[in-house]
């Protein structure tokens, strides 16, 4: 399909997707959402693509929720519409590991979009935020839930409550972000990890994503609980036999996916 906020690319086994409005700083209407949750759909379910990058330009992740299509709404208008619902959500419920690729500003609905995948490789002109509460206005796509959980309370706090940006090296201190690469090779480097995940076993690594995102949602005894017996299941994967005999025969394994 034809695409007009949004870059949509194959590589190798890694499905890449650009947010691509620079005259607005990529920020997030109704029509880019609309159009990567398609992409997104279409990507997990291709078996070919084992892992996703979502990224947006050197200047900006995204800027934010687009102000102007938003400015003039009424609270009923919000309510009924489930407005920054349908669609927002969809990067959350991707099976398949989704990387944020996040150079410049990540601010408002980019922070929470950046957070929503499963970890954020940063540049080191990164800039991220939750300065809702500037225009007259409060995170409304998770940002005081999933930083709150990323980075704890009083910085997540002062961040909503103040507008007052992190850089890239706080984000790495805090948790926010998995690891700074250099702005030049950011995509790069993105894609040559999703690579790597791609090359192991899909439904081993979709068992290791649905293990960890579990923690957040149980107590330690459930997920602990949980987790062993998502290991007793990967014994039933001809991938698990493959992978443990490579080990033991000192050879690269061959996953098949099964």
């Amino acid at each position: 399909m034809a695409y007009k906020n949004i870059i949509v690319e194959t590589r190798s086994r890694v499905g890449l997707i650009t947010l691509n409005r620079p005259k607005a700083m990529n920020a997030l209407n109704a029509a880019l959402i609309d159009e990567l949750a398609q992409a997104l759909d279409g990507f997990e379910s291709d078996a070919a693509i084992g892992a996703i990058v979502l990224t947006g330009s050197e200047k900006a992740f995204a800027a934010g929720a687009d102000i102007l299509e938003m400015k003039d709404n009424t609270y009923a208008e919000n309510y009924l519409n489930n407005f920054i619902t349908d669609g927002w959500e969809r990067i959350t419920t991707c099976r398949k590991p989704v990387i944020a690729a996040v150079a410049g500003y990540a601010l408002g609905g980019g922070c929470e979009v950046a957070m929503m995948c499963d970890f954020i490789l940063a540049a080191e002109n990164a800039k991220f935020g939750q300065p809702e509460v500037t225009i007259g206005t409060i995170p409304g796509a998770g940002g005081t839930q999933r930083l709150t959980r990323v980075v704890g309370k009083s910085k997540a706090m002062e961040m909503c409550l103040s507008g007052r940006m992190m850089d890239a090296e706080e984000a790495e201190r805090s948790g926010l972000v998995s690891r700074i690469v250099d702005v030049d090779s950011l995509v790069e480097e993105a894609v040559k990890t999703a690579e790597a995940i791609a090359k192991l076993s899909q439904p081993i690594v979709l068992m290791a994503k649905e293990a960890v995102n579990n923690a957040y949602e149980t107590t330690l005894t459930q997920g602990v609980h949980f987790e062993r017996r998502l290991f007793h299941a990967t014994f039933s994967t001809e991938d698990q036999k493959e992978g443990m005999a490579a080990f033991a025969e000192k050879r690269q394994p061959a996953f098949k996916n099964r």
